[in-house]
């Protein structure tokens, strides 16, 4: 057999194996995230995929219905939510402690419906005012805004026209036009179609959610697992964390 030919062979045969070493150390990764990191992985994790060769099946929702799930024993990969969930996790054997990592924050925000007038929420004062004449408003139940509400004192005063779903749905129910306002983390005015951003807190009552992630103790790929969570802190997310108004931690 001329040389020419066996050299090409030989190459051929290498990429054969290449590939099908990477067929099959693939994964299949499954993920529980809080809509800020989803929003993140909607846009770059294709880039993941096709470098990795492994596949992401995201799952969007609250920390409260994901640990729910994992008490109940359901498998996952990945889940990714704010840090204190995770600690709780790690303390009852169902996340890697060695695997948590902080990735993001999002400050947090009074959206309103696209093309209502945006109401002013530029101080405290002019914030409490916008919730008081406001006719609906939803937040979701998860610490921050049901404590600042307390401790602005309108907690009574706005009990009669406040919803507070059970699912991640506060920016849709502004879009659909069922609430007038919300109050959510700023990244969900870029993310959210249908929905605007009228102003973030005022720097006085201003909280930050931050948001992380963690490998699940019985992954059947953590190696993948984890490299997933490092491409989230890597150079290539940053400027999809910042575009949809949150901050790389």
């Amino acid at each position: 057999m001329p040389a020419r030919r066996m050299f090409v062979l030989f190459l051929a045969s290498g990429l054969l194996a290449l590939l099908s070493q990477n067929a099959a150390t693939a994964a299949d990764l499954k993920i529980f995230s809080s809509r800020a990191i989803a929003t993140v992985l909607e846009k770059i994790g294709p880039d993941f995929e096709k470098s990795t060769g492994n596949k992401l099946n995201v799952i969007v929702g609250l920390s409260s219905e994901f640990v729910g799930r994992i008490n109940a024993n359901e498998a996952f990969d990945v889940i990714a939510v704010p840090p204190a969930v995770l600690d709780r996790l790690i303390a009852n054997g169902k996340a890697a402690a060695s695997s948590k990592m902080l990735l993001m924050r999002s400050a947090n925000a009074v959206l309103v419906r696209a093309g209502a007038t945006k109401p002013d929420v530029s101080t405290v004062e002019a914030f409490k005012r916008t919730l008081l004449n406001a006719r609906s408003i939803a937040y979701l139940p998860v610490p921050g805004v049901p404590q600042l509400i307390e401790k602005l004192g309108l907690k009574e005063a706005l009990a009669a026209k406040t919803t507070i779903p059970t699912s991640d749905i506060v920016a849709e129910l502004v879009a659909k036009g069922e609430v007038e306002l919300a109050i959510t983390a700023i990244t969900q005015a870029y993310t959210v179609p249908g929905v605007a951003l009228a102003g973030p807190l005022p720097p006085e009552i201003q909280f930050y959610v931050p948001f992380g992630g963690a490998v699940s103790a019985g992954s059947q790929a953590p190696d993948a697992a984890r490299a997933l969570l490092n491409f989230l802190k890597s150079p290539a997310a940053i400027p999809m964390i910042k575009e949809q108004g949150m901050e790389p931690i």
